[in-house]
């Protein structure tokens, strides 16, 4: 059996998402558009977060950094899964190939923690309404993200340095769009035992907690909606939450399937299919979800449109709401 050499230059090759060359165009724009949403909506959401003052909350202020991590997240994976499409570019090195594990390990647990922060923020906001400025003041703000990210970058390290120490086949065809955990584990001739298992728990860990502690907060938030006697506003939060949680099942739910389980029977064609949900649709849906929908920010964009263009804001306007 022959051995590549991880640090002799020697290029992995993506096998891409579809064999079918037929497809290829139609998907390049497919997820052209939902990846140009993706960054415009975010960059919408940090723009007016950034410039109003209003929005200057916790809530934004979490869902500013979820947007900044969404942004990063989308160009680790999709500008190479749309080059792949368009002009068959399917090379990367080594290095580039740990990179991008590093990075989407990186950004998907971050987006874990940041989650379960958004959850326990709304949790406060509306199970202990008197107690909410006092409890999620600006220092705890700051220590519940820079505690995410830097967590979030510790849970990126570790499958990296597993799986860079390993030997790796002649054969560097991985059987995916990008580099990811288990097609790097089948192309590998060394013994992956230890660091499949070790994957395994840290996902498990790191999915189930969150997932289990985020569901935990949005059963208080329901049980005190259903307390609320206006039916107006009981609906509104409802329809807020439920599309909150909405994403969070989807993004967890393609996250276990694909992660916690040591060993699988799926075929490859379906797993990049699932992978597809929480790389490319998920991130998509965020700014959607979490803050296009919102009025406040709507309102926002209003705002900002009429002062840095008030000759052409009716136009402006016109647009914002085709948008919206």
């Amino acid at each position: 059996m022959q051995f590549a050499n991880q640090t002799g230059g020697n290029d992995f090759t993506l096998q891409g998402l579809l064999n079918s060359a037929d497809t290829s165009v139609p998907l390049f724009f497919a997820f052209l558009c939902i990846f140009l949403v993706t960054i415009s909506g975010n960059v919408i959401i940090l723009t007016v977060v950034t410039m109003d003052r209003s929005l200057q909350t916790p809530m934004y202020f979490f869902l500013s950094n979820l947007s900044f991590l969404e942004i990063w997240y989308t160009m680790t994976i999709v500008p190479k899964l749309l080059a792949n499409l368009i002009i068959k570019s399917n090379n990367i090195s080594f290095s580039g190939c740990m990179a991008q594990l590093f990075f989407f390990v990186t950004f998907g647990a971050t987006e874990c923690y940041l989650l379960l922060v958004m959850a326990y923020d709304r949790y406060l906001a509306i199970c202990k309404p008197l107690y909410y400025s006092s409890l999620m003041d600006t220092s705890t703000c700051l220590q519940l993200v820079a505690g995410s990210w830097v967590t979030g970058v510790l849970t990126g390290l570790i499958p990296v340095l597993f799986i860079s120490h390993l030997n790796f086949c002649a054969s560097r065809h991985v059987n995916h769009f990008y580099c990811d955990i288990p097609p790097l584990l089948e192309l590998s001739c060394s013994n992956i035992y230890l660091t499949e298992i070790s994957i395994f728990i840290l996902s498990l860990v790191v999915l189930f907690s969150c997932l289990l502690l985020t569901l935990v907060s949005y059963v208080f938030i329901v049980n005190s909606i259903l307390q609320i006697k206006s039916n107006s506003s009981r609906n509104r939060t409802f329809s807020t939450c439920g599309a909150h949680l909405t994403v969070v099942l989807i993004y967890y739910g393609t996250m276990i399937f694909m992660y916690v389980r040591p060993h699988s029977s799926y075929s490859s064609d379906l797993k990049k299919f699932i992978s597809v949900f929480y790389t490319v649709v998920t991130p998509g849906l965020n700014p959607i979800i979490y803050s296009l929908r919102n009025k406040e920010v709507k309102m926002s964009v209003k705002k900002i449109a009429h002062r840095v263009l008030p000759s052409g804001f009716k136009k402006t306007q016109k647009n914002v709401k085709s948008i919206f």
